[in-house]
């Protein structure tokens, strides 16, 4: 039986917008019921809720559904923030990052990433567009450990999986790229405990399965 007190979370291991979620979550300290998704053959108990059928979407225990990545964070850190993620005099800094991350970044790393699929373009060319960012974060780390100052912000969990992405797409051409202070930020990041423990790999969820709580 599930525990009706914790919410439903639908995520995807290797989706950077429901890696984002799980980050809040883990550093919200904030339990909920793990259902681990196949995109190609999603559930119809995550459709019924979420009828646009992206992941991350999480199910609150009065029903509330919550199908943004970065609303899933903010709720997960407004229930418990421990870590101060959410600290207010950079919080607004923390969201303009966000937005370009979101609005501008995603847009070039998708057509890098399926550089075939937008053939307008070089892959090349659209590495280069993306670059924009990075060369917006690598300022913002010449002197810091992290995005907004020496302590971890909301900006940091929010953008770290969509930088691991760009850089997955060719490691060998991003580690070659003059951009130290973000390379040695994303190392960080890959080895950080609660990445690890937001990156553990469970089964694909189907009706009937025992109850996976995340963070165990």
């Amino acid at each position: 039986m599930m525990r009706p007190s914790l919410p439903l979370l639908y995520s995807f291991r290797r989706c950077p917008y429901a890696m984002r979620a799980r980050l809040g979550l883990v550093f919200a300290e904030q339990q909920v019921v793990l259902r681990e998704i196949v995109l190609k053959d999603k559930p119809p108990q995550m459709l019924a809720i979420s009828p646009k059928g992206t992941v991350p979407v999480l199910q609150l225990a009065d029903g509330t559904v919550i199908e943004e990545s970065f609303d899933i964070m903010m709720w997960a850190l407004g229930q418990h923030d421990p870590s101060r993620l959410l600290d207010a005099q950079t919080l607004s800094q923390a969201n303009a990052l966000i937005d370009k991350n979101d609005n501008e970044f995603k847009h070039w790393l998708d057509r890098y990433k399926y550089a075939d699929r937008h053939p307008e373009m070089s892959q090349e060319e659209y590495r280069q567009r993306g670059e924009a960012f990075l060369q917006i974060l690598e300022t913002q780390l010449t002197d810091s450990t992290y995005l907004l100052g020496d302590g971890i912000s909301v900006a940091d969990i929010a953008i770290m999986p969509f930088v691991r992405q760009f850089a997955h797409v060719n490691r060998e051409v991003f580690y070659h790229l003059p951009y130290p202070h973000l390379q040695r930020w994303l190392k960080h990041w890959l080895a950080h405990p609660l990445f690890l423990q937001v990156m553990t790999k469970y089964q694909p969820w189907q009706e009937g399965d025992e109850v996976v709580i995340f963070p165990s």
